[in-house]
């Protein structure tokens, strides 16, 4: 079902507003689907952009890459790894660094986690035709090189 648009411009202007009721909408039924697999959205959040690196990361770059603070990545990963989704060892040739990579287990949750959240911003984004959508992205990733970069999350800010 779609949600009403407020009629009022003051507010149907305001960009914030729109991605608040849009990553809202997004967010809320993302998370109820990716419970179905055992992921939240900060897991598959790391999942995903393990799955996408060949060999591994470096957990200390992979915090900094994804703006979470160390302390809360290592939770995520902590919870990754007792569930089997990711493995953590100390990188060769650095004992200092931990490399996290995906397991073949993990490979599978996450195929199965990005099918349900197409599924999901294929209902978010459904008053928008294919073209529509790939100049939304577009757009959304020219607009973010642009952004002040916002303090690390934190696991005290919810999933």
């Amino acid at each position: 079902m779609a949600a009403a648009i407020s009629s009022d411009s003051e507010v149907t202007e305001f960009v914030g507003q729109l991605f608040f009721r849009l990553w809202r909408a997004s967010h809320t039924r993302t998370a109820e689907v990716l419970e179905t697999v055992g992921l939240t959205t900060a897991t598959f959040g790391v999942l995903n952009v393990l799955g996408a690196r060949q060999g591994g990361a470096i957990q200390q770059q992979l915090s900094a890459d994804m703006g979470i603070d160390p302390s809360a990545m290592v939770s995520l990963i902590n919870e990754l790894e007792n569930t089997g989704l990711a493995e953590r060892r100390r990188r060769p040739g650095d004992r200092r660094a931990w490399e996290v990579t995906i397991t073949s287990d993990g490979r599978r949750t996450l195929e199965r986690a990005k099918h349900l959240a197409t599924q999901v911003e294929g209902e978010v984004l459904g008053g928008l035709n294919a073209t529509e959508r790939s100049q939304l992205v577009s757009l959304l990733r020219r607009a973010l090189v642009s952004v002040p970069a916002p303090p690390p999350w934190r696991t005290e800010e919810g999933d």
